[in-house]
């Protein structure tokens, strides 16, 4: 059960891009619980899962930061280049 590509329409398209979405979060998924499964076995799960936790707020820190970081105000950067400026022409 094979098609071109570039047969059907956008909806089919959309459809088909999202069954293959979902089939390979699915996939995921079932690899995600094997992994936890073997991870619960372990005698040293409560480290694992403490480090694990100072990785994601490190992460989480550092996307706050590039992200949610402000820049600087107009007015501000103007302020400093006629600094820059008149430090310049009295040299």
């Amino acid at each position: 059960m094979t098609r071109e590509t570039g047969r059907g329409g956008a909806g089919e398209q959309a459809v088909l891009l999202f069954a293959g979405l979902a089939d390979v979060a699915v996939g995921m998924l079932g690899s995600a619980l094997g992994v936890v499964r073997g991870l619960a076995r372990r005698s040293d799960a409560a480290e694992l899962v403490s480090e694990a936790e100072r990785d994601l707020t490190a992460r989480g820190r550092l996307v706050l930061d590039r992200y949610a970081a402000a820049p600087p105000a107009h007015l501000e950067v103007l302020a400093r280049h006629a600094l820059a400026r008149r430090v310049g022409e009295s040299d």
